[in-house]
């Protein structure tokens, strides 16, 4: 599975790079997925991001 952030419902709180700054950065005004890190979604970390992301804008994909 794959972690990834809809930019189309993030507004742009950097909730998740707090929370996983190994797998999400801060550009632009939005949260992404740093290049290399989308397979990271069993991290803990990264799921508690995805839980408290105010927007619900990370998603995990097959």
């Amino acid at each position: 599975m794959k972690v990834s952030v809809d930019r189309t419902l993030c507004y742009g709180s950097a909730e998740c790079a707090h929370r996983a700054p190994t797998v999400f950065a801060f550009e632009g005004g939005y949260g992404v997925v740093r290049p290399g890190r989308e397979d990271a979604s069993d991290d803990p970390q990264v799921r508690e991001a995805a839980e408290k992301c105010p927007a619900q804008a990370i998603a995990f994909v097959e």
